[in-house]
Order: C-alpha cells, then sequence, then structure tokens
C-alpha cells in the first residue's frame, strides 16, 4: 500500500511530526509512504511543493480577495504530475491552508481520478468558509451556509472582502464528489462537528486521536534544569504552546500570577511577543528539542491548559504521559483528555476557579496523580495504536468503492 500526506510542514510542529511518524511507520512496516509540504526539513520520502516566493505571492493575494487557497496554481500543477508518477492508493490530507496549495485544482483531480481519501480535522477550516475554530465567536454558520463572517480579519485574514460564502460553497461541491472519502477527527469533539457540516456525505467519519510517542514522553529526572531556572523549591505550573497569544489563554495565566503564593511559580514555553510579563512567570522560548521539552513536562507539578478551543490538545496529552496532571477548561475537545484521576476540569472560565484545583494538586501531590496520567497516555494516545488505527482506515476506504457508506 503507497500512501501520500499532504500537510503544510514536514516535521516540524505537531502536524509535521505526526505526518513523519506516520510515513516511518509506512516504511518500516512493508508499506510506502510519502510527504508532500509547503516548509520543513528535506526527507527521504519528501516532496517541496512550491516556493518561499509563490507562498509570499499566494498570502498576499488570499488577504486581497479573500479567497484562501485559490492560487499557487503552478505548484499545484506540479504536485498533481508527482502524484503521477508515485500513484498513490491513498492521499491523506491534513493541513491545505497555509498558501501553498490550490484545494480547487487538487480535489477536482482526485475526483476525477477516484483517489481513495483521508481528510484529517486538525481544526475545523475544511468544513467552514475560512475559520479554524468559532466557538469563542458563537458562530456556527457553518452548519448551513458561511457569510458575513464575524473572523473576516482573524485566522486566514482578509483586508477587504468577505468570500466565505463562496469558499464553503465550493468545499462542499467539491469534496461531495470524491467517490471514496473518509473524514477523521482527532477528537470526539471535532468528529461529532463533521457530522453536522458539509463532511456529512463522507463514506466514513470516525474519530482517531492524536498520539505521543511514550518512548520519548515519559517522565524523566529534572533536579538539573530546577537548579538552572532556580526553582528549585518552587511548587511549578507549567503552560506550552508554540506561540502565546490570548486565544491560547495567556491573559488568563497573567490573571493566575495574581493569585498564586509566593511559593508558586508559572512557567510558560513558547514565543511571546510584544508582552511583559509578570515576574513570577517565567518564559521560555519555544522548543524544539523534544528531550528537552520532556523536561519541562517532567520538571512540572500540574500542566494547565487555559485555551478554550483545541480540536485536541498535544500538549495536554504530552504532559500526561510524563507523568504530570493537568488543568483544562470544559470546552472543545479540553474535557476528553483528562482521564479519571489524572487532574481536573474547569466548568467555568474563572482563573480562581482554576487556581482552586492548583491547590488541590498541591495539597495531594502530583505523586497522587502521576500514574493515573501515565496510564490514561497510554492506553488512549499510544503511537503505534493510533497509527495503526490509520491503516486500517487506510484498507477500508480503499475497498469502499461503490459501497454507500463504510461506517
Amino acid at each position: 500500500m503507497k500512501v501520500l500526506q499532504i500537510n503544510s510542514v514536514n516535521q516540524v510542529g505537531s502536524t509535521g511530526r505526526i505526518c513523519t511518524e506516520i510515513t516511518n511507520y509506512l516504511n518500516k512496516n512493508g508499506m510506502q509512504g510519502y510527504i508532500a509540504y509547503s516548509k520543513g526539513l528535506e526527507t527521504e520520502h519528501g516532496y517541496k511543493i512550491g516556493s518561499p516566493i509563490e507562498t509570499k505571492m499566494h498570502g498576499l493575494f488570499s488577504r486581497i480577495t479573500g479567497l484562501q487557497a485559490y492560487y499557487s496554481k503552478k505548484s499545484t500543477k506540479r504536485l498533481l504530475k508527482y502524484i503521477e508518477e508515485i500513484k498513490p492508493d491513498v492521499i491523506h490530507l491534513h493541513n491545505l491552508h497555509a498558501n501553498y496549495i490550490n484545494i480547487i485544482q487538487l480535489l477536482q483531480y482526485i475526483a476525477e481520478k477516484n483517489i481513495p481519501t483521508v481528510l484529517t480535522l486538525h481544526d475545523c477550516w475544511f468544513f467552514t468558509g475560512k475559520c479554524c475554530h468559532y466557538t469563542v465567536e458563537g458562530c456556527y454558520k457553518w452548519k448551513t451556509q458561511c457569510f458575513r463572517c464575524p473572523c473576516k480579519h482573524k485566522d486566514n485574514k482578509s483586508w477587504f472582502f468577505d468570500r466565505t460564502s463562496k469558499m464553503y460553497n465550493d468545499k462542499k461541491t467539491y469534496f461531495s464528489k470524491i467517490p471514496r472519502l473518509a473524514v477523521v477527527g482527532v477528537s470526539d469533539w471535532i468528529t461529532n462537528e463533521a457530522k453536522a457540516s458539509l463532511l456529512a456525505s463522507a463514506k466514513i467519519i470516525t474519530r482517531i486521536y492524536n498520539w505521543v510517542d511514550l518512548e520519548l514522553f515519559r517522565p524523566v529526572f529534572v533536579d538539573n534544569l530546577k537548579y538552572k531556572l532556580g526553582i528549585q523549591d518552587k511548587f511549578i505550573i507549567l503552560g506550552v504552546a508554540s506561540g502565546w497569544s490570548n486565544a491560547k489563554g495567556l491573559h488568563k495565566f497573567i490573571e493566575l500570577s495574581e493569585l498564586i503564593p509566593e511559593d508558586m511559580i508559572i512557567v510558560l514555553v513558547g514565543k511571546v511577543h510584544s508582552v511583559c510579563l509578570p515576574s513570577n512567570i517565567i518564559h521560555i522560548d519555544e522548543i524544539h528539542n523534544v528531550h528537552e521539552l520532556v523536561k519541562y513536562y517532567s520538571m512540572a507539578d500540574v500542566f494547565v491548559n487555559l485555551s478554550l478551543e483545541e480540536t485536541f490538545g498535544k500538549v495536554t496529552a504530552e504532559a500526561l504521559a510524563c507523568g504530570t496532571p493537568v488543568i483544562v477548561f470544559n470546552s472543545t475537545a479540553n474535557p476528553e483528555l483528562v482521564g479519571k484521576g489524572c487532574g481536573y476540569i474547569v466548568h467555568t472560565n474563572s482563573t480562581p476557579e482554576v487556581m482552586k484545583k492548583v491547590l488541590n494538586i498541591k495539597i495531594n501531590g502530583k505523586k497522587t496523580y502521576s500514574q493515573n496520567c501515565i496510564d490514561f497516555a497510554k492506553n488512549n494516545f499510544n503511537m503505534q495504536d493510533r497509527i495503526f488505527d490509520y491503516v486500517q482506515l487506510y484498507k477500508k476506504i480503499i475497498n469502499c468503492e461503490g459501497i454507500k457508506t463504510c461506517q
């Protein structure tokens, strides 16, 4: 079986690592895996789509016209030639909204060639006009028809025009033409949203959780790191994001910093732009070295995710795998990642309520939760198990020819 994945990035970021891990699994188990991508590290089985100039031009046209993923025609044409050469049995689509591919050309080609297709919902873009998330805005127009988008200047920005109606209709049209389409939600939450969306006609709609490499993400000894940061006597509250903003809960962490006692410290890992953080928040720039990141997860007494919009929440799963209890808000996919005895779900968006849960964990002690966290991660987010789920799904969608539904 030959599988081509298409994603905005390769090897870097959560989706880039997911693509790499699937490809490595396929190639080690008697199958063939390839990745087509726009940015990231070159690999033996990779194909780079376009150039930096083409991507920048695509981004500019997108902002001027309001149309996202409608440019890069030459780059996409070259990609289609590459697809003709390798002749994949399955095409697996990940993130396409990064100004590098023409979605109409791609979907038309897939439909005409009747290529079995798997679509993973890492966010909500595939079934909305343009939005990656919508719950904070409270906009559910995507269930019937996107128009007058309240997020025109957010996510994939448009400077002038609202073209969400056209983009919504085009997605509905071209996805419905793919004879063998499987839609994968990375949580129960987004899977259920997809079932009420323009993707509802897919042959298969199922949930496969994202995963964690449990050989890498596990509890490790970290006293040296605590001494290096000068926090060896502190109760450590950790937050991790690739980039920090209010959407990721930065303002909530600042509020939390005003409530914590002197024997606690907040450590935030990830990029922070133009924000002066309080003295009891230690900022660490984005960490690309997984082994270093594992040390921070292991060092923390509690991991706190204060984002309201998560389709999965991989950083939460990684913290659990390292034996660290978690605290999340009761929104989108967040509560699915908190197993019994693994931490707490805050049912209001109240920072004082978060503080109460932090104090609970401090009183009970991290060890009370650690084994539950590790077991929950092993049972739900084991990399080998979840990639095997994808392999089984590939086989199933290949054999869906002429069947109305393959659920």
